[in-house]
């Protein structure tokens, strides 16, 4: 079994890829040999010919891996959508043995993987299989990534929820702050009443970012995420 975690969101735009990059910063200081992973992304560029995944690109160099961004990403659409409408404006199908065996390939390589998801946990990847399918399969704990805001209460705790009905080990919830900090009540009380009441804990309130270079998310990472919480999940650290 591979060590790490896969990467939900409550919504789209809530930040997954820069808490996924953050969280490869957090295990890489425990310790682990950690490598990101995106297995599907849309809305992918094309250049000379290819499409070229943004995510995926800029957690390959964050993670410092020297595999290829096909194998980060080994799946890829232009359409940016969700990957069952994406397949079927474009004509291809998910292929999951290359995402499968991307999987193997980094998992022989390294201690640790945090793989980011597409979206929610229900975003439709082919017909009657979802994201959730996507995470059960890899056997890796969930991290839910929602907003601080007004309503991230009600869909924080639905996604949580949806995931323990499914079976799915939940470490824990990150508030991000994808967007300059409004100081609102909200985002002043979700945090606080998030963590009383979700049935999982709040391994952090992740800032917003005045720069994604490496040194900025590191400092964040290591900064506003609990390594306790985390560690608890890891067989390689302790």
């Amino acid at each position: 079994m591979t060590d790490g975690f896969f990467v939900a969101g409550t919504d789209t735009g809530v930040g997954k890829t820069v808490i996924t990059g953050a969280l490869v910063m957090a295990l890489t200081d425990l310790g682990l040999k950690t490598c990101a992973m995106k297995p599907i992304e849309s809305g992918c560029r094309r250049r000379e010919g290819r499409l070229v995944p943004a995510d995926g690109t800029f957690l390959r160099d964050l993670s410092h891996m020297i595999e290829p961004v096909s194998t980060v990403t080994p799946v890829c659409f232009g359409a940016p959508l969700a990957p069952l409408a994406a397949s079927e404006i474009e004509k291809k199908s998910v292929r999951f043995g290359s995402i499968n065996k991307a999987f193997r390939t980094l998992s022989a390589r390294y201690d640790a993987m945090v793989m980011e998801g597409i979206g929610g946990l229900m975003v439709p990847i082919k017909k009657g299989y979802f994201a959730a399918d996507l995470a059960a399969g890899f056997g890796l704990p969930v991290i839910v990534v929602c907003r601080p805001g007004l309503g991230t209460i009600n869909h924080t705790l639905l996604t949580v929820d949806y995931a323990l009905r499914r079976g799915l080990t939940v470490a824990g919830i990150i508030i991000n702050h994808p967007v300059r900090a409004q100081k609102n009540l909200a985002e002043r009380t979700n945090p606080g009443l998030l963590s009383r009441i979700a049935p999982v804990p709040v391994i952090g309130a992740f800032p917003h970012l005045k720069d994604l270079r490496e040194e900025t998310i590191k400092k964040a990472a290591l900064k506003s995420l609990d390594a306790g919480i985390l560690r608890k999940y890891l067989r390689r650290t302790g």
